[in-house]
């Protein structure tokens, strides 16, 4: 099983960019293209841009909720200032979280440790429960090239 900790982290808030996605969870390579083809979005219309404008550090987050019955994936920074058009403001609880931590590229970092996260740890651990809502992945630059990233996600002791 992948290594992880189970940290107390304080409520934090996200703003973000986000879609609905279409495809099947169980369809990795469809999954991964809906996501890169919204980002490719963000980049070339600026959105990108205005996000990491507005945070108030490096840290770039990929985060999956399940919001009016559809799972949508966001892209999102820790905001200094308001972005007026953001397509949501996602509230994080004060909460135990199960962190998987890891390095990688920066186009596949997020999934990587997502799907270690929920196909490894969460399907075995036995002494925590995933409790819904928002989970979230970020990642920031190492300054070689590779990117370190930590997939975080809410859970409480069984």
């Amino acid at each position: 099983m992948a290594n992880y900790t189970v940290e107390h982290k304080k409520s934090f808030t996200l703003t973000a960019y986000g879609f609905s996605i279409q495809s099947n969870f169980q369809d990795a390579p469809a999954l991964q293209k809906e996501k890169a083809e919204f980002w490719r979005g963000l980049k070339a219309d600026g959105r990108f841009d205005k996000l990491k404008a507005a945070a108030k550090d490096d840290r770039e987050w990929s985060v999956n909720e399940v919001y009016q019955g559809r799972p949508w994936n966001y892209f999102a920074v820790e905001a200094s200032k308001s972005v007026a058009d953001a397509t949501r403001i996602i509230e994080f609880p004060e909460s135990e979280y199960i962190v998987l931590a890891g390095t990688g590229d920066k186009e596949t970092l997020f999934d990587q440790l997502t799907y270690r996260a929920f196909g490894e740890v969460l399907s075995q651990i036995t002494d925590y429960a995933y409790i819904g809502g928002p989970n979230a992945t970020y990642r920031k630059e190492n300054g070689d090239g590779t990117f370190y990233g930590e997939f975080w996600v809410p859970v409480v002791k069984k």
